[in-house]
């Protein structure tokens, strides 16, 4: 691929980035081993307000944890999910009731389903892509 498709290509990743600052992290582990550990310190550490979502959890690097989506009582910029693809459905319901503007499903967490539901309701989905990798690329594109 081209540097100028590439680019062109990660116009909207660098869209997200730039417009959305406070995301909810579905499938947070508090095991550094896992990759929702490193990527939700990383985006921590990049800036983002990172809000940590899992049931068996109740704090994360000195945050609350919470049980859901709808349990939280801030407004969520991008739901990023580490979930298997048979639970993404119901995480993406539940962005859509908190008026998410971002469904990211993370690699291994991909369900077209679920994607084709949050497009409907308006959301924007990224699929199959790590935030982690790709904040870099979208941070260090030209506009």
């Amino acid at each position: 691929m081209s540097r100028a498709r590439k680019r062109k290509a990660l116009d909207p990743i660098k869209k997200i980035f730039e417009e959305y600052k406070t995301i909810a992290v579905v499938g947070a582990s508090d095991n550094p081993a896992r990759p929702a550990y490193d990527v939700a310190a990383y985006l921590r550490r990049s800036g983002f307000r990172v809000i940590p979502v899992n049931p068996r959890l109740t704090q994360l690097w000195g945050e609350k944890c919470y049980p859901d989506l709808l349990s939280i009582p801030e407004s969520i910029d991008v739901v990023d999910i580490f979930r298997n693809p048979q639970f993404v459905p119901a995480v993406v319901e539940q962005a859509i009731l908190k008026k998410a503007k971002v469904v990211w499903m993370q690699p291994g967490a991909e369900n077209s389903d679920a994607a084709a539901r949050a497009e409907q309701a308006g959301l924007d989905v990224v699929m199959g892509l790590c935030m982690m990798t790709a904040y870099p690329h979208a941070s260090s594109a030209s506009t």
